[in-house]
Formats: structure tokens, sequence, C-alpha cells
């Protein structure tokens, strides 16, 4: 018995029934289970107010234990809720549903995700829907009874039901003369919630995310100031690779190689193709210029030393072809003029030149010649040397920003395409990627590069910037369809979004109606075959990739003869 009392236990019991006096100081709380039961050497003996402080500490450790709780009589808790769940009345839901799209915004997606995997309109739009229908269901009263706009003041987190509410309607005779009511529907869903689901919705093309075709492009530069890839009017598909230039044929899937490179140091930069006839022009580092007849793989003209530099871009319009050069020089040649010599020369750049296109394949005297450069300038320029018509009576000098300010949108006063008749300073990175709507007339989207990211359209006829877009990446090139209004994009690096895709984006909304990835570099090269319906991308990855993008073209529609044509009743 002795034993017992001198333990542990027994200690601690009798401290149970004592209560601390008002001398013996504070100490810390100790968690129960520490090893505290070691009795102490026999050597030390203990004073009476350090055995005092420890039976004081062991009545701690027992007497903070949790008290019981009181037992709640039988429905207490009102007719539903719990200690952890909240209880919410639909009307709540439906409020708090209303703050939250107050904004109007989406739902946010993570970033880590979004960064991973690229996004897919189809997706996006099954997931909008699924949101309408939860919402629906969850926060949809009767339909006679209409949702509180507001939600009503009180705690967030309501443990116990009051019992009445105002904000819950309560069941009347008046009900049931309601044909809608839901105590005659033989449906579980709400009747907002079928109402969802019977609304048209926006029909969103799918495209293929896997390319149908991938070829190996050794040797294909991952330069951003060169154009290495183009797409012939008779499916002749041209790429420069190093020192030669090849040429893939997509009827027969065969492989020729064209021309290459006489100097042992230089390597093709650019090629472009006549938009009517099997003539292709290429452009080199040390800055000659050669146009070869694709059908007898011969040289027709030749133009050594055309520019001090790289010719870095090519464009056709006609007859007529325009070299781009990091000599800062647009040359324009007429391929019926034996002479060497350009007969125009504009100059408007400070820097490179890494984007030519033409507005259309008429000609000089019908067509805009539109100029990007690596002082993040874009120049249109018009070499029919005339004078356009003043909108504002303002003369607006080369190097003013023409579109960044309303009140000098005025056309510019320009002779024999010496001067660019606008020049737009709106991007922040090189303007590489370039190109022209087929569908309206004069309007021009053009690409910035890593530090812009920005797809930007301009009226040409007036000047000013139409709309921008931040892609979130490098624009590397621009594309536009020819069977649909429709945009091609190709990206580069990023920080923000999926690197190294191709987007496809509708026009005017520029809705993103896919995102195809499978570059693992940059996205430099983009052209279009002749129908019109499919692609080929290159990267610095050295490959070459076929892609169905683009709806087919839609065959003319037949007249129908009319019941009227006599010729019909002739016999």
């Amino acid at each position: 018995m002795s034993s017992l009392k001198n333990s542990s236990f027994g200690k601690r019991l009798r401290a149970s029934h004592e209560y601390g006096h008002e001398k013996s100081p504070r100490r810390k709380r100790r968690r129960i289970g520490l090893n505290q039961s070691v009795p102490p050497s026999p050597s030390k003996k203990a004073s009476s107010s350090s055995s005092t402080t420890a039976l004081i500490t062991a009545a701690t450790d027992i007497t903070n234990t949790p008290v019981r709780r009181q037992k709640i009589p039988h429905g207490g808790l009102g007719e539903c809720g719990d200690r952890f769940v909240p209880s919410r009345n639909t009307t709540c839901i439906r409020a708090s549903y209303s703050l939250h799209e107050e904004t109007g915004s989406p739902i946010a997606v993570n970033s880590t995700t979004s960064h991973l995997f690229p996004p897919d309109p189809v997706k996006n739009q099954a997931n909008d829907l699924y949101r309408s229908i939860l919402r629906a269901e969850l926060s949809t009263c009767s339909s006679s009874f209409p949702p509180t706009p507001s939600p009503s003041p009180g705690r967030i987190f309501a443990y116990k039901t009051a019992v009445s509410s105002p904000l819950q309607p309560q069941r009347s005779p008046e009900r049931l003369d309601n044909p809608f009511d839901m105590t005659y529907q033989t449906s579980p869903i709400q009747n907002e919630t079928r109402f969802i689901m019977n609304q048209p919705r926006q029909q969103i093309r799918k495209v293929d995310r896997v390319p149908y075709r991938c070829l190996d492009a050794p040797d294909l530069s991952d330069d951003f100031y060169t154009n290495l890839v183009d797409w012939s009017t008779s499916g002749i598909l041209g790429v420069g690779l190093g020192r030669t230039v090849f040429l893939w044929r997509a009827d027969n899937l065969t492989v020729a190689r064209l021309c290459e490179v006489s100097e042992f140091k230089d390597e093709y930069s650019s090629i472009a193709w006549m938009k009517t006839d099997n003539t292709l022009a290429v452009g080199t580092y040390d800055g000659h210029l050669t146009v070869y007849d694709a059908t007898t793989s011969q040289p027709i003209r030749v133009f050594r030393n055309a520019h001090s530099k790289r010719i870095g871009s090519l464009t056709w319009t006609s007859n007529v072809l325009s070299s781009g050069s990091r000599d800062r020089a647009v040359q324009h040649r007429d391929m019926r003029d034996p002479s060497s010599t350009p007969f125009k020369t504009s100059i408007g750049h400070k820097q490179e030149v890494c984007g030519l296109k033409w507005s259309g394949d008429g000609g000089p005297n019908v067509s805009l010649l539109a100029s990007g450069g690596n002082d993040n300038k874009i120049c249109v320029w018009d070499l029919r040397g005339s004078k356009r018509a003043q909108t504002l009576g303002v003369q607006t000098p080369p190097e003013t920003s023409v579109g960044s300010s309303p009140s000098i949108a005025g056309s510019v006063k320009q002779m024999s395409g010496d001067l660019p008749l606008y020049k737009f300073h709106q991007h922040k990175a090189a303007v590489k990627g370039l190109a022209w709507n087929p569908h309206l007339s004069g309007v021009l989207a053009s690409g910035g590069g890593q530090r812009d990211r920005c797809i930007r359209f301009w009226n040409t006829a007036n000047g000013t910037m139409i709309h921008e877009v931040d892609t979130g990446s490098q624009v590397c090139n621009l594309l536009w369809s020819i069977n649909s209004n429709e945009l091609v994009s190709t990206h580069g690096y990023s920080t923000f979004t999926v690197p190294n895709q191709i987007c496809v984006w509708k026009y005017p909304t520029m809705t993103m109606v896919s995102s195809l990835v499978g570059h693992t570099q940059c996205v430099q090269y983009v052209a279009l075959n002749q129908e019109g319906d499919t692609i080929v991308t290159g990267g610095g990855d050295q490959t070459l990739r076929f892609w169905h993008v683009f709806p087919g073209r839609t065959p003319p529609s037949k007249d129908e003869d009319s019941v009227l044509n006599f010729d019909k009743l002739i016999r």
C-alpha cells in the first residue's frame, strides 16, 4: 500500500483533490504523456516548496482535461444543420453565386495547369455548361418565387436554422395553380436547368490537335530573322536547310534539291514563291539574290551583292520582287526589267528589316507593302508615286507615329514611295509577323517579339489601330486563312502561357479556336497550301509538321433552274 501511495499515480491522484496556494509560481503547461514518472535521486532531497510545485504542476496536467459538453435536447440543432456543416437555404446560395459572378470574369484557372496544358475551347465550353447547370440545380427555387438579389444579413456559418425565415417560400394553395411548378414535373431537374440545356450553343469547330505528317528538317535555322519555308500555289513546298534549298511535292511525296550556295561560308536566309508561277526567289546571308525556275531547276535571274548584308525577307506582287535586308533597305525589282538595278529603294527602318508582305498580287500600282523591323516599327509603303488625299489636312513626318493619336490619323504626303505612308510605333519588340486580311481590304495584322507578345490590327485606310491582343508569348509569324476569317499565329518563348504553340484565332472577336502543341522549340516558320486547309510549321527542333487547321473550300452552289426557263420546254 505504501508503494502505491508513493508512486507517481498516487501523487497525481492526491494532487487532483488539492488546490495550489497563491504563492506557488506559475509554470508553462506541460503535455500529458511526457516522461514525468522518474523518481528523484535519493541523494538529493527535494525541498517542501519544490515538492509542492511538482504536485501543483501535476494537478495542472489533470485539471486541464476537456470538460464534458452538456447534453442538448432532441431537436435543439433545428431541422437541418450540423456542428461542422453550416445550413444554408437556396436563396443564400443564389446570392453567393451572384456575388461571385458580379464582375463577369470567368473562373480563374490554375496558372500551373494553364502553363503545362494549352487551352481547349471545346472543353472550356463544356465546363461552362456544367457550371451553369450546377448553379441552377443548387440555387434555383420554385419558378413561382423570384430569387432574392442580395443575401440576407446574418452570420455566414449558421449552425442552427431559424424557426421561420422570410427568405424560404412557404407552400401555399396558389402554387398549385402554376402548371410549371415542380410538384407537377416528372423530371428531377429544375425548369431553369432544362432551359439552359435546350439553349443553342455556339458551334466550335474542332481542329485536329495532332499533326498528320512530320518530316525531319536537319540544319533548319532557329533564327528569328529568317524566312525559310514557303508553299507555292502548285503544291510545291520550298525549304532552305543550311546551304541547300529542297523542294517537297505534296502530290507524290518526293523531295528534290533545287540549288546550293557556291560560297563555303554562305547560307540561305529567305525564300519566297511567286503567286502565279513556279518561280522561287532565294536570298543568302552574304546579300546575294537568285530567282529560280522550279520546273527546270535553273536560275532565271542572279543579283550578286544585291544587299550589303543578309536578306531576311522576300515577298512578291505580280512580277515585282521586294527584298528586305539587315542593311535597313527594302529594294524593289521588276523581273521583266533586264537591268539588275532596283527601280526603287525604300528606307524607313533604323535596324534590320525582318518582315515584308504585299497586300495583294495585283502589282505595286494597286497594292500596299508592309515592312516590320528590328527597331519595333511598322512601315506601310505606297509605290504608286501619287499623293493621297488628306483626311485631316495634317502632314505627318516620317518619324512620327501615326495611329497612336486620333488627331494625327491623316494620310501622309509621299512622292514615289520614298517616305512611308504610315509608320506605327506601338510594338515594343521586333516585328516579323505580318499578314494582310484577304477578306477585309486594308486590314493588316502584326505580331511583336518576346518583349511585346501582342497581335495588333491596323486600318491602313486611315492609319489607326483597330484592336490588340496580348498572347502571352513571342509572336514569330502570322497567317490568314483564305477560306474563313481566321488567323494563325506561331509562338516561341513564353513565361506566361504554353511556349512554342500554334494558335488559331477567330476574327474579329479574337476568340481562340484551338491551340496546337508539338514543337519543342520556337515555331519560326508557317506556310499555307494551295487549298487553304493545311498549314506547315517549322521550328528550331528541325522538324516540319503538317496540320489540318482551316476548313476546306466550299464548292460554289449551283443556281437552281427556274420554272420559267423556256429553254427547258424546247424539245
